[in-house]
């Protein structure tokens, strides 16, 4: 194998892949990412691969000859990433008495840049386990667009808790002509619903009206990969879903994204939200998310609780912490507020995360008592519903 490509082509390849490399490999070839370059199509591509999560990317290089090989997966990345910009060109040397002995005295990588040459040792390409592949399955193209919107207003909500499976992922449901992303991790909710716009080609399939649903439940951790892939990504066309029961394949220009999902029923969330609301708060976003940092730092030392007090005959809305030897704090605001007065307690993290991924400059609070869901959702763009229950206050 010798190719040639841009130092930050390379070193930017490397990041996209370099979280699909698990921590402590079941087998030592997966602490290796997988290099194969093809004269041909004059392409280089990388894959890594934890048996669960597998990342590959493709970009443009100089191929003199073609071939495949694993390196260490750490190490290369941090030489590549140290490299000056230029012109880096990788090529390797195999023993030639067999394949058994290649095997086993390993392959050497040069890495040769402006500033010097490195070799690194490597491994055998045939021992990589090939990325899961899906030949018969429901596929579905989504906009790039419509899916970042969907993540960035439910990743924050998936439970962390290993324990409780079906929650550390966003479900998502594909409707022909909308798309529905769903988070818990039983303290909150979060809802959003988009547009599943199709783009204009002469050559796309009109969507079959008639056509099931698709229904999955995607790990967080898959979804935060294919989210940062997405936002490096320059262009605006549809990321190709591919899905069949326990694999899902995500695709984007030269990115491939490969995750098992996640097994179990996952809740009637649907049902948790309440029909109506007796009360209505409107306020600028920005500024209660900065009254909140300020305010939580009290809180922190407390038990991260946050009293709302609403003033409907002020139309004001204030936030107060009381926190016993320490001190105390309180802010307010204007509001547009019906219904009448009340005072509600929020843990002050999750009241925080819930306005930091809504992208609005206004949202609503619908709530109804002290003890019931709260709703929190923009005054205008995307559908979005973010439900957190309210913390009980003492004395």
């Amino acid at each position: 194998m010798k190719f040639i490509c841009a130092q930050n082509q390379l070193a930017t390849n490397l990041s996209l892949i370099s979280r699909a490399v698990p921590s402590r490999p079941t087998h030592p070839v997966l602490a290796n990412v997988l290099l194969s370059a093809d004269e041909e199509q004059q392409q280089v591509s990388l894959t890594a691969f934890d048996l669960s999560l597998g990342i590959k990317t493709s970009f443009a290089a100089k191929v003199e000859t073609s071939g495949t090989l694993t390196l260490p997966a750490k190490l290369f990345n941090d030489i590549i990433s140290r490299l000056p910009d230029g012109e880096v060109t990788l090529d390797d040397e195999r023993p030639s008495t067999g394949e058994d002995s290649a095997a086993e005295a390993g392959i050497l990588a040069t890495i040769t840049s402006s500033s010097g040459r490195y070799e690194v040792r490597g491994m055998s390409a045939e021992e990589f386990p090939a990325l899961p592949t899906i030949s018969e399955g429901q596929t579905v193209q989504l906009p790039a667009e419509a899916l970042m919107q969907g993540l960035h207003g439910t990743l924050f909500a998936t439970s962390g808790d290993e324990t409780k499976q079906v929650l550390t992922g966003v479900h998502l449901i594909v409707h022909a002509d909308s798309l529905e992303f769903a988070a818990t991790d039983g303290h909150r909710l979060a809802i959003v619903e988009t547009i599943n716009e199709k783009e204009d080609s002469d050559d796309e399939v009109e969507p079959d009206e008639d056509a099931e649903e698709l229904e999955v439940t995607v790990p967080a951790r898959a979804l935060r990969e294919l989210d940062r892939i997405v936002g490096m990504h320059e262009g605006h066309e549809p990321i190709s879903l591919n899905f069949d029961p326990g694999q899902i394949v995500l695709e984007l220009g030269g990115f491939r994204l490969t995750s098992r999902t996640l097994e179990g029923q996952y809740p009637a969330y649907s049902q948790l939200v309440p029909r109506s609301f007796e009360r209505q708060v409107t306020v600028e976003r920005r500024q209660l998310l900065s009254a909140l940092e300020r305010i939580g730092v009290l809180a922190d030392r407390k038990n991260n609780i946050v009293k709302f007090s609403i003033d409907q005959e002020k139309q004001m809305l204030s936030l107060s912490v009381e926190a016993a030897d320490v001190g105390s704090g309180r802010e307010s605001m204007s509001a547009q507020i019906t219904g009448e007065s009340l005072d509600i307690a929020f843990n002050v993290k999750y009241a925080m995360e819930s306005l930091k991924n809504i992208s609005a400059t206004e949202i609503i609070i619908k709530l109804n008592s002290a003890t019931s869901p709260v709703v929190l959702s923009p005054l205008t763009g995307v559908k979005m519903t973010h439900l957190i229950m309210p913390v009980q206050m003492r004395g």
